[in-house]
């Protein structure tokens, strides 16, 4: 075995982040977009098919919506985290959820100085 097949044997257990496979998006990123973009599209596609009379028709529509979904969302998700540390999006909507109250968050959302409880001027008074 040369050392080019044990690099790329390797590759995969060493990333930090999921890889990004489609327009900036990643696999869980593009499922999320999915699950969006259907639960979206196939009543609305179904609904304006039966005004049309053609359930077919329906599928068509919200087949042609989820894959502009996919592509437009994948963008707008680019620009979003362009210039942004990694998992911005996600601790944002994570903050915005519990700022209204619908999920509880173990991130600090707090401005301001941080400090470390003492000063130097009390710990020299205290070892007196």
């Amino acid at each position: 075995m040369d050392v080019q097949d044990i690099s790329t044997e390797t590759l995969a257990d060493r990333l930090n982040q999921e890889p990004v496979i489609f327009r900036g998006s990643t696999n869980s990123e593009l499922g999320m977009i999915l699950l969006c973009a259907i639960v979206f599209w196939l009543p609305a596609g179904l609904l304006l098919a039966a005004l049309f009379g053609a359930a077919v028709m329906g599928l068509g529509i919200a087949a042609l919506g989820v894959l502009a979904t996919i592509f437009f969302g994948s963008t707008g998700f680019q620009r979003i985290k362009r210039g942004r540390p990694d998992f911005y999006y996600q601790h944002f909507m994570i903050l915005k959820l519990n700022k209204l109250g619908l999920r509880s968050s173990s991130l600090i959302a707090r401005q301001g100085a941080w400090d470390l409880g003492y000063t130097l001027s009390r710990s020299f008074h205290s070892h007196r």
